[in-house]
């Protein structure tokens, strides 16, 4: 150990400050043009943002799954760090329904004046649903699991997070007039000052950005002016990133090499959580640019959202059960929407309670969920069974 020390004494420093960062640095590792035949799956390479065609990549997942997974996570570590996937809603009657949710949503909010704050814009000037995930879900259970059975949001959450994952997520309407947001990086260490995030050890600025995945899903069609998302291909790459911005410069070549593109309604965006990015300006005069921005975690990290996914779960079964009845929903359909809903992953529980019979882990509520919709559990006796599982896990 002495001996690696002497030999790379760099290893010796503990956190990342805004002293470390350089902009030649920097400039090396972004500009850089994408490569399309470093993504065989996918259709173009606009503004080095990788473009998929939604249809064609679920083809060539149910060939070689393993190659598709490989590209994505690829793509986001190592690559531009941000891709979009066209059409990804083929059924745009989903995305109109859950509009209609989060428009009711809003509303509400707006008569009690309630909920609705935001992590940049000034109050007023947008509208924010926290944990649209939940209130969705419970608002309306089916139109839910349409939503979330999409093999793309299931597909890339997977690649970048392996199995298990939490989703969480959170509506934001930008209204005609709502200003950009300033250049940022995403949760965890992004939404920290720049001295909390000095205090962590360089090997966490490297873990943060494995640990979630951003993505956005377009209510509406989101021409420039309406400010769609504002992005810095290759930034994710720049190891004291989380700190780069307090620094003007930084700031400014943002400001000055940022990319930007059109959406249509129905497509998804998803992103590096360390890539600079921010939300761009609405100028137009009646675009109500409607997203909902998908948060999604690892199992082996905290989510940012607290969400009541046994109540989630008790409202999702019956909606389930009749999609499933009616083969509106096939089996893999039916699996994406448990992910997005149950907990997958078996820990923290009671193991004198919830002991790990028959393997080395205790059986995950998305395994309960899933065996109750298999045996054509009554939503009295999968209700039940949730809140025996809840109790087994508590101290």
């Amino acid at each position: 150990m002495d001996a690696a020390r002497k030999l790379e004494p760099q290893s010796r420093r503990y956190g990342l400050t805004p002293d470390d960062c350089r902009l030649d640095d920097f400039r090396r590792l972004v500009e850089r043009k994408a490569n399309l035949a470093d993504y065989p799956h996918a259709s173009s390479i606009e503004k080095n943002v990788v473009i998929y065609e939604s249809a064609n990549l679920a083809k060539a997942a149910a060939v070689d799954e393993e190659a598709v997974l490989a590209e994505l996570c690829d793509l986001l570590a190592h690559g531009p760090g941000v891709t979009v996937f066209k059409h990804a809603y083929a059924d745009l009657a989903v995305i109109d329904r859950a509009s209609q949710v989060f428009a009711d949503i809003i509303e509400e909010q707006h008569r009690t004046k309630t909920g609705g704050g935001d992590h940049f814009a000034k109050p007023g000037a947008n509208d924010r649903i926290w944990n649209s995930l939940e209130k969705h879900c419970l608002a309306d259970p089916e139109n839910f699991a349409l939503y979330y059975a999409n093999p793309i949001i299931e597909t890339v959450s997977r690649a970048w997070l392996g199995p298990a994952y939490q989703m969480t997520a959170q509506v934001n309407r930008v209204n005609p007039g709502g200003a950009s947001q300033t250049p940022h990086r995403d949760y965890h260490l992004g939404f920290m000052t720049a001295a909390q995030i000095g205090r962590y050890p360089a090997h966490v600025h490297r873990l943060s950005p494995v640990l979630t995945l951003q993505g956005a899903v377009a209510h509406c069609d989101m021409p420039l002016e309406s400010g769609p998302t504002l992005f810095l291909p290759f930034s994710q790459a720049y190891e004291p990133g989380y700190v780069a911005l307090e620094k003007q410069e930084f700031r400014d070549y943002f400001a000055a090499n940022h990319v930007q593109l059109p959406l249509e309604k129905g497509d998804v965006v998803f992103f590096n959580p360390a890539l600079f990015h921010a939300a761009g300006s609405n100028v137009s005069k009646d675009i109500l640019r409607v997203a909902n921005l998908l948060q999604v975690s690892s199992a082996f990290g905290r989510a940012m959202e607290t969400v009541n996914r046994t109540r989630m779960c008790a409202e999702l079964y019956t909606a389930l059960v009749k999609l499933k009845g009616e083969g509106r929903l096939d089996a893999a359909g039916i699996a994406n929407a448990i992910a997005s809903c149950a907990e997958g992953y078996s820990f923290p529980t009671n193991l004198d309670r919830d002991p790990p019979i028959g393997g080395i882990a205790p059986k995950p509520q998305s395994a309960l969920m899933a065996e109750a919709l298999a045996e054509g559990w009554t939503a009295e006796r999968f209700e039940a069974a949730l809140a025996a599982y809840d109790e087994k896990r508590q101290s």
